[in-house]
Formats: structure tokens, sequence, C-alpha cells
């Protein structure tokens, strides 16, 4: 019998009123629940009739009484197994007829018991947020470092050729082909090209192809199965991007700088470059000077989105899109298998030149007074010794007006030149308003 202390301590009053009406006894023998019921007798009620509310203190002991067997014969098994254990009384606790619930547990989601992973060391902040880290892992193998040695000039003290320049690029085919910038390895005197590879090895690069109004080249080393990067996408590029730029600025290689998009379509006429093929550029305050040119602009996702071309200043850089040089590898592709590269005729005079724009011009007109009825053609800023150029005569601060009595408007007039046999005379003033006639006789490129 349920004592009426126990009820009155845990159950509720309704069930209190329900229970003491019933006796429930528990045959160990037999493992069978009986339960007895009382019922009052109302004088009011007829012989042979039960009272409906009997039904109460039946169904409340039944379960009671399921829930009582459930729990003694797990004790039972208990106190068999350890001898040393007391003997339990055969009615649990009503505790034990709760859902006990443990503070910090993990609560079941339904996919069945799971034993839960030991407990690991958190992550620290170091390792989860540098993604630049294992950006730059995962595409570092890709780039190069391209030098350029004059042959014509050697070293005093170990004879070696001197490095006149250097750039970088990175691998867009595993069989060695390496996109560039095309004023990175053309218009080189003498000029042997070294390209070294991440892991360290330095083979001797050809350049296979050519396109100087883009101001891209392509570059073959005797070398295969090397990681290539990834091309991405410039179209679905927006400004606010983080962005990676990779090369080795002032011949430090592998050097890594970050910065943002901070325009996707800057035109050529904005920057007051004429003559180029190129109908935008990306711009990003990614920290880009000489030495990168050639090397990737990279996105969060690995992928070279851009070119390194250009520094204007300080945290306005500008890059050629990857789309651009997209079409170009398919044309120079398509070229080499036709027996021939973009540019392969072009001849070489060794001369760096600045095409005049209305405002260079007027500020020429200003300072050394040149004829007022000049608007256009090139002037030269740079010869590089020894070259054609220096041999023939031609001097920096030559403004060149005509070339084989042909108007110059711009670099573009020149280099279409170069793809000739002929020799070049070139019409330029010097000295003022003095003009001055010069043969250039350029090297043939094989």
């Amino acid at each position: 019998m349920l004592s009426r202390n126990l009820l009155s301590k845990f159950g509720p009053k309704s069930l209190r009123r329900s229970l003491v009406q019933c006796a429930v006894e528990y045959d160990t023998g037999c493992n069978q629940i009986v339960i007895k019921t009382t019922q009052r007798e109302n004088g009011d009620q007829r012989k042979g009739k039960t009272d409906r509310k009997g039904l109460l203190p039946i169904i409340s002991g039944s379960l009671l009484g399921a829930a009582v067997v459930s729990q003694v014969e797990p004790e039972e098994e208990a106190i068999k197994s350890d001898p040393k254990e007391t003997v339990r009384s055969s009615f649990p606790s009503l505790a034990s007829l709760l859902p006990v619930v443990r503070a910090a547990e993990p609560i079941d989601s339904g996919q069945g018991d799971q034993t839960p992973p030991p407990p690991n060391k958190p992550k620290s902040r170091r390792s989860q947020f540098n993604f630049i880290a294992d950006l730059v892992e995962e595409t570092a193998p890709g780039l190069v470092y391209i030098e350029i040695k004059d042959t014509g000039v050697r070293d005093y003290f170990t004879g070696q050729p001197v490095t006149s320049s250097n750039g970088s690029g990175f691998v867009v085919g595993s069989d060695g082909l390496i996109l560039t910038n095309a004023h990175v390895v053309i218009n080189k005197p003498r000029a042997n090209i070294l390209v070294r590879l991440q892991d360290g090895r330095v083979f001797a690069g050809r350049v296979e192809d050519v396109d100087v109004k883009s101001d891209l080249a392509t570059v073959r080393i005797p070398c295969k199965n090397l990681p290539e990067m990834k091309l991405g996408s410039s179209s679905d590029l927006r400004p606010g991007e983080w962005v990676v730029a990779m090369g080795s600025p002032l011949a430090l290689s592998n050097t890594i700088t970050t910065g943002v998009v901070s325009n996707i379509a800057r035109p050529p006429d904005e920057l007051g470059l004429q003559g180029r093929d190129v109908p935008e550029y990306i711009q990003t305050d990614a920290a880009i000077t000489f030495g990168n040119s050639g090397g990737p602009l990279i996105n969060l996702d690995g992928e070279a989105i851009g070119i390194n071309s250009m520094k204007v200043t300080p945290g306005i850089s500008f890059a050629i899109p990857i789309d651009y040089a997209k079409v170009f590898l398919k044309k120079s592709a398509d070229a080499q298998k036709t027996g021939g590269g973009l540019d392969s005729s072009r001849r070489y005079i060794g001369i760096t030149m600045i095409t005049l724009n209305p405002q260079i011009i007027e500020e020429l007109k200003t300072r050394i007074q040149i004829p007022q009825n000049i608007n256009h053609g090139i002037i030269i800023y740079r010869i590089v010794l020894s070259s054609p150029a220096d041999n023939a005569g031609l001097k920096p601060g030559d403004i060149v007006t005509h070339i084989n009595g042909k108007p110059i408007h711009g670099s573009r007039d020149v280099y279409k030149l170069l793809e000739g046999k002929e020799d070049l005379n070139f019409t330029l003033i010097r000295d003022q308003t003095k003009f001055h006639q010069i043969t250039v006789r350029p090297e043939s490129p094989h």
C-alpha cells in the first residue's frame, strides 16, 4: 500500500484522492501486479451498479504499478550482481519516475546516440583569421621572378653579366608558359632572360609572344609539370573587394601586399595612355612598385583577376584585367599553331618613348619654345647605350614627328614600323626649333 505520508509529500491532491482508494501489490514470484480497489457504498445507488468514479483509481493505480515494475527489476538485478549492496526498498522514490536534466549536457537532436568528440584545444585567432596567409600558401607556387641580364656589361669582380632590370610573372601553362608584362621583357639589348621558380630552380626564358598595345607577353621555359595559377574573371569584380598583389618589387622576390579594389574600370584616357588596346584598368590601393610588373593580382578565391602593370603614386596602382589577358593567350595559342607569334618579326632600336598629348605639348611650348604647329609625335625619354638608336645619334629629349615621311601620333606607330624591314628615317626637333634627319638601322630579332 502507498503510504499517506509519501503521497502527501510528493503527490498532488487529485492523485492522492484517487490512490488512497487503490491498493497495488507486486507479486515477485510471478511478476504480476494485483490491484485492489474499494468503493464507497452509496445508499442512493442501485444494487449491482458500480460507481463510474471508481475507474479513476484503477487507471491511476495501473500506471503507477507499471512504473514500479520497471524500476524494481533493475534494482533487484543490481543487488544480485553486488552481494555487498544493502537491501533496497522494493518501491523507488518518486523522483526516479521524473525525467532528469543535467546541466551542460548536449541534447539529443534525434540522430541517435552519438559519443561526443573529445574536447580539442580551441583555435587561436591567429590560425582562424589569417586568411591572407592561407591564400598566399595556396597560390605562391605559381609565381615566378624574372631577371634580365645584360650580356654586354659584365661585373668587374665576377665577370658575370649585370642585371639590367627585373620583373614578375606567373605560370599559366604547366608546360612552361609564363604570362608577364611586355615592358618587362622587350626592348632589352643583348638580354638574357632568367626565370626563377619558387623552389629555387632557374631556367633561361624565351619570349614567345608579345602584344605591345596591351603590354602583355608570354615567356617559355624548358620545364614541365609546373603549378598553374588559376585564372578568375574580372567581369564580376566589385569595388571594395580584397585583393593580394604578388611580385618582386625592387628585386625583392616573393613580396606580398594587400589592398582593395578602388575602381573596376578606369579608362586609359584618364591615365594619359594613348594607343592602348586595353579598354579599362583595375585600380587598387595594394602597393605595386617597380618589379611588381607582370605579377598577379589575386582575389580571395586564389584566382588571378589582373596583371600588375603600373604605379602612379603610393595607394594608386593599376592592373590589366584578366579577361583581356585570356583573349591575348587564346590569340597567342592560335598563332603558335599556325607557326608564328604575335610580334615575332618586330625589330629593336633601343629607345624608351613617351607619347605627346596636348598637356605635354603645351608644357614643351612653354619651356623650350617648340614650333607652334607641333600637335603630335613622341619624345625620346631614354636610350640604351650601344643600341642602334644610340649608334645612329639619337639623344634623350629629341621630339620625333615623322618616320619615313609618315606622321607619328604615338608609340604604336613606331612599333608598327619596326615590324617592317626598311631603315627608319627620323624627323625630329632638337635645340628648340631646329629639325634634324637621322637614319636608324634596327636590329633583327633573330
